[in-house]
């Protein structure tokens, strides 16, 4: 099923489950029983209306909606470095802002990824990216869904996510593809 498929799809959360606050970030339990829509569902996360306010469930959590969970990604054995970075960038392709249908890679909020073996097997990961706009409400929910989507890749050991605004981000930075959705094509 598409992701529009679910756009202002009516749901009823069938258990309590924590969410987030769009665009707070505050977290906030959802009771049992509330009716709402969803009004994205893209990245394996859902915004979702109820009761005059946004919310971000994570795809962990789905089948509070009756949703599919979204399992946690694979990885071959013995992966390379490489195969690590490219499913570290894959992962974050499913990051999206809650109001914007548009992933953070392809708006070009991801400035640097760095992925680094250690001793043991492990590995940590570091980003650095940036926001749209300095005072941008999301920032917050943005950097946990790129923390939260890294580290259950196998063998993740840490996720530093550093967010500037050197350079600014500017709408140069966004995929033809990106562009092409918003209608900023130049």
């Amino acid at each position: 099923m598409s992701t529009r498929a679910y756009e202002n799809e009516p749901v009823v959360i069938l258990r309590d489950v924590t969410a987030v606050m769009v665009p707070s970030g505050q977290p906030i339990t959802l009771k049992m029983g509330l009716p709402g829509y969803i009004t994205q569902a893209l990245g394996g996360s859902f915004t979702l209306y109820i009761e005059g306010n946004l919310y971000r469930l994570s795809g962990e959590q789905a089948d509070a909606i009756g949703k599919e969970v979204v399992r946690a990604p694979e990885l071959p054995p013995n992966a390379t470095e490489d195969d690590v970075r490219e499913l570290v960038w894959r992962q974050m392709r499913g990051c999206y802002d809650p109001e914007i249908p548009i992933n953070i890679v392809d708006l070009g909020l991801v400035y640097e990824c760095t992925v680094q073996q250690n001793g043991d097997g492990t590995r940590d990961v570091a980003i650095t990216m940036t926001l749209t706009a300095p005072g941008c409400g999301m920032g917050d929910i943005l950097v946990q869904d790129v923390q939260e989507k890294i580290a259950i890749i196998p063998t993740i050991r840490n996720v530093s996510v550093d967010l500037t605004f050197d350079p600014p981000w500017n709408q140069s930075m966004m995929s033809e593809a990106a562009r092409l959705q918003t209608g900023m094509s130049w």
